[in-house]
This record gives structure tokens, C-alpha cells and sequence, in this order.
């Protein structure tokens, strides 16, 4: 029976390596994998899935207006699809997540939906990981460490002075190293590491 897959986790825990080898399974097992991403994510390239290890392929990039059971429902008659493989599930909206259920029930085709759970106000990041905490079948966590050594279970997002920031825009695609995933603790505490902080001062100098 086909299920809708949540996972998730904070930032540079690896989600888009995982996808891309979940996609190689199915693949070597001879399964016909539709890739989606958001066409808000652009690091990479428009449609584009990629590993910070240099790994990617070609995805399909949705947008707000696009209705993502109409497309898969399309490729799946021209030929059946295993399984549908979402990225930076954070950035859909939450009609998608909807629609990825319809994918699941209506097609019994499971779609595995990866992206951050949490933004960087301490926050769920948006209506869509709203609605895909309510409708998924199964939840899981990949896991990430804070520079201490805890677990990461938050995001803070800092300047080029080190300072961080816990208001404005809650999307900034890209940046990466305007972000560091932290413990909980060292969130409250607005405490990047003593690595992070050196590379500011560096910048600084």
C-alpha cells in the first residue's frame, strides 16, 4: 500500500544526497521515479536537484499554480510511475501537499516528500510542512549535529559580522553560509560556534 513520506531535518543534514540515492534504488530496480522540486530553489538551476558533494539530476520545477496530481496522473499514463520524489518540500505550497496525498490514495503511487521542518524564527516553516505534518502516513527525522555535539534541531541564520537573525523574510534561497544548524540551546542562546565565528572575523578583517 503506497504512503505519503515525510522526511525531514534542519540544514546540511544531507536530504537531497538521501533523495538521490532512494532514486538510484528504485532506478536499479528497474522503477520509473518522477522528481519534483520547488522552482523557487534556484542554487542549482531552475529544476534542478543537487548534493553539496556535486551530485544532481533533472527534476521537475512546480510552482504555486501548478497542480502537481494532474502532472504526475499525465506521466503515469504514458507510463507507470514507482514512486514520486519531492524536494524542498518546505517551499511548495500547501495545496501541493494535498495534491501529493490525491497521488498516494487515488494513483497508489507513494511520494516522499523531503525539506526543513523548522525555519529560522523557531517556527514551522510554512503552511505546506503544516499540511504535510497532518497528512503524512509516515514521519521521519534525518538527523543533523550542532557544533557541540547535541542534536540540531533548529537554524540560525547570521550576518557577516556573525550576529544573528531572528526577524524579517523567512525565505532566503541560497546563502548557505548565512546558516548553521543548532541545538536548541545554542539557538535560544544565538550561539553559531566558535568555527563560524572565526570565519566571520575573518571576513571581517
Amino acid at each position: 500500500m503506497a504512503k505519503l513520506h515525510f522526511l525531514y531535518s534542519v540544514m546540511n543534514a544531507g536530504k537531497s544526497l538521501q533523495l538521490l540515492s532512494v532514486r538510484q534504488n528504485y532506478i536499479e530496480n528497474g522503477g520509473n521515479v518522477v522528481l519534483v522540486t520547488s522552482s523557487i530553489d534556484r542554487r542549482s538551476g531552475v529544476g534542478k536537484i543537487a548534493s553539496r558533494i556535486g551530485i544532481s539530476e533533472d527534476a521537475i520545477a512546480i510552482g504555486d499554480v501548478d497542480n502537481l496530481f494532474e502532472i504526475v496522473t499525465a506521466l503515469h499514463a504514458k507510463k507507470p510511475v514507482t514512486v514520486v520524489l519531492m524536494d524542498e518540500a518546505q517551499f511548495m505550497a500547501a495545496e501541493h501537499m494535498w495534491q501529493a496525498a490525491r497521488i498516494v490514495d487515488d494513483l497508489d503511487i507513494p511520494v516522499m516528500a523531503y525539506g526543513l521542518k523548522n525555519n529560522v524564527f523557531g517556527e514551522l516553516f510554512g503552511p505546506a510542512i503544516h499540511a504535510v505534518l497532518a497528512l503524512a502516513d509516515d514521519v521521519k527525522e534525518i538527523k543533523q549535529l550542532c557544533w557541540c555535539g547535541r542534536k540540531a534541531g533548529q537554524i540560525l541564520r547570521y550576518d557577516r559580522q556573525g550576529r544573528t537573525e531572528k526577524s524579517g523574510k523567512v525565505i532566503e534561497v541560497g546563502g548557505d553560509n548565512r546558516y548553521i544548524s543548532v541545538c536548541r540551546k545554542h539557538w535560544m542562546s544565538d550561539d553559531i560556534g566558535p568555527t563560524r565565528r572565526a570565519q566571520c572575523e575573518d571576513i571581517a578583517a
